[in-house]
């Protein structure tokens, strides 16, 4: 499949042409249409190894879309089969690709104060596409897809009801970015993104920092809109709220000027006057302090973030660089490595030093013996907004079949070493009752949690025994036990939290206590007809009238002789009011996640 990809912005207009077969995109071209500007604008073309470059009469985005199918003809490019499009903000229902018909258009569009500098040209750059290619499918990659997995605790801001209900919530973005480095720095690694906590830092004129952990965003410097978190070219990055009503007071401005000036004129410009990091550095080092203060706290900013999501997700595996500065600012990425090897990451000089990105490397750079890796690569967006237009069209339509939901209350897998500890030497335990997935049956046997706040009695036991005990629990059980659990995909242990377990010989204190996520158990046959994956996330609704309830995030695991059904916790069962025998339909089709670690 040959696929068109446009990045398009107020002043720009990025595209690239990539070949999509068998799993694999390959680029054939990368064009370029910038600094709008006295009815001309700055071109290059980089396709078949030749680079090209010089001015064209575009006065503005209409005109460089509509130039587009000149310069592909030129250089024999035809037979666009689908139009990839990057749209920065698509909300809270946006959890991936959509194809861009009339309907979707006006949900993106209703958005738009969300991302007022962003989205409108998105929009604008879809519809000249439609009209100068009507035929192929047009289909939009969004840039906060991919932090949909942050939990409410990262998400929420602490405003009146009110406020959000009206929307006011994080979002974070650079999502296509930081989701594309993660899976090329585990790549990189040799082992499945699903396995690692990952920092990813993308630094170019739009910055942020984002924790990915085990194969998941969990949270992103930017919140609402791009305007939160690092310092940027233009935008300030995160400043006191209270400064809107300091500057109206005090210098009599409205809010729209103070948003235009975070925007447009703070950050590195607001700090030296220029919002290109190399001349700063240029400056600082012929002794200017302004941009020496700026670069300290460029730097520092940073630095913080990558600390603040090192606690978050309880350690940090590797951390990637990517952007204009990342990849190409080795003293940048020393100044924000330096300070931080009480976590275990150091640099090594000369491996920072000769970074060499071709052929879209992802090189490491921390000394031998640091516990964390540190990888330099390039960010390929368009590339991975080619890869989602094909996995996206490639998928099957889903058969429309009723899923049995299964509520699943508090229980507990067994090691072997475990139950001996609980129950005593050679203890076996004693089978209840078959559960309806294949070879798992509940116990007679229940055990005891026992938390800083509290205690659940008779917990139950599920078998067959497991390598490693795993404590299963809801939210609200994790109140009760005053222990914040995360929320983890069955088997990913490292890095969860210790609770105490008693049994009628003895106590153990162990890790594994995780709130369970969603998912559906799926037998083979059931997958290829309904057209679902292994790894894919969809959503599911379940429940009916005004408690109805759609559950995003939901992840398929086929598995052979699986029964079918989907397993929720009973948190999530009476948010739905739902309880035995009832069934769910997929309405939903979302990202692909490979589950394996």
């Amino acid at each position: 499949m040959r696929i068109l990809v446009f990045n398009a912005g107020s002043s720009s207009l990025k595209y690239g042409v990539f070949d999509h077969a068998q799993g694999a995109a390959r680029q054939v071209l990368k064009g370029g249409f910038e600094r709008f500007r006295d009815g001309v604008c700055d071109w290059t073309v980089e396709a078949g190894g030749q680079r090209e470059a010089g001015q064209a009469p575009h006065a503005d985005l209409a005109a460089a879309v509509a130039a587009v199918p000149g310069v592909l003809a030129a250089r024999g490019i035809a037979g666009v089969e689908a139009v990839g499009h990057r749209i920065a903000h698509g909300g809270p229902d946006f959890t991936g690709p959509a194809t861009l018909d009339e309907a979707t258009l006006a949900r993106i569009e209703r958005l738009t104060p969300l991302a007022p500098l962003h989205n409108p040209a998105n929009l604008q750059a879809v519809r000249l596409a439609r009209q100068v290619w009507p035929d192929p499918p047009q289909v939009g990659v969004f840039d906060t897809s991919f932090h949909l997995t942050n939990p409410p605790r990262v998400t929420t801001y602490a405003v009146p009801e009110s406020w959000r209900a009206a929307g006011l919530r994080r979002y974070g973005f650079h999502g296509t970015s930081h989701k594309y480095v993660a899976e090329r720095a585990a790549e990189a690694l040799g082992q499945p993104v699903t396995a690692l906590r990952i920092i990813s830092v993308h630094l170019g004129n739009g910055a942020s920092v984002c924790a990915i952990n085990l194969g998941r965003s969990l949270e992103s410097s930017m919140g609402l809109t791009p305007l939160e978190g690092l310092v940027m070219g233009t935008r300030s990055g995160d400043v006191d709220p209270g400064a809107f009503g300091y500057l109206h007071r005090q210098l009599g401005l409205t809010i729209e000027e103070i948003e235009a000036a975070l925007n447009r004129d703070s950050g590195l410009k607001g700090l030296t006057g220029s919002s290109d990091m190399r001349d700063v550095e240029d400056r600082a080092a012929a002794g200017d302090g302004a941009a020496q203060l700026a670069i300290n706290l460029y730097a520092h900013r940073a630095r913080k973030y990558v600390g603040a999501y090192a606690a978050a997700m309880g350690g940090v595996d590797a951390v990637i660089f990517t952007g204009g500065i990342g990849e190409n600012s080795p003293s940048m990425r020393r100044r924000i490595c330096d300070g931080l090897e009480f976590m275990g990451l150091r640099l090594d000089f000369d491996r920072n030093q000769a970074v060499d990105l071709t052929d879209r490397a992802a090189p490491q750079i921390q000394a031998y013996g640091s516990r964390v890796a540190v990888l330099v690569t390039e960010t390929a967006e368009q590339l991975q907004i080619a890869r989602e237009v094909a996995q996206h069209l490639a998928r099957p339509a889903a058969a429309p079949k009723p899923i049995p939901v299964a509520v699943s209350g508090r229980h507990v897998h067994l090691a072997a070493d475990s139950l001996a500890a609980l129950f005593g030497p050679g203890y076996e335990l004693t089978v209840k009752k078959p559960l309806r997935q294949p070879g798992n049956w509940a116990a007679e046997e229940r055990v005891t949690l026992v938390g800083p706040k509290g205690r659940i009695e008779h917990v139950a036991i599920l078998g067959p025994l497991r390598k490693r005990t795993q404590i299963e629990v809801s939210r609200t059980d994790s109140f009760a036990l005053g222990i914040d659990a995360p929320v983890r995909d069955s088997g990913q242990l490292d890095g969860t939290p210790v609770i105490r377990l008693i049994g009628p010989y003895g106590q153990i204190d162990t890790d594994g206590l995780i709130v369970a996520a969603r998912h559906i158990h799926m037998n083979p046959a059931d997958a290829l007809a309904m057209g679902l994956e292994d790894g894919q996330i969809v959503g599911v609704n379940v429940g009916q009238g005004e408690r109805s309830l759609t559950f995003g995030r939901t992840l398929i695991r086929i598995q052979p002789n699986a029964f079918t059904e989907m397993h929720i916790d009973t948190d999530e069962a009476n948010a739905a009011g739902i309880g035995a025998g009832w069934e769910g339909e997929i309405v939903a089709l979302e990202a692909h996640l490979d589950p394996g670690v």
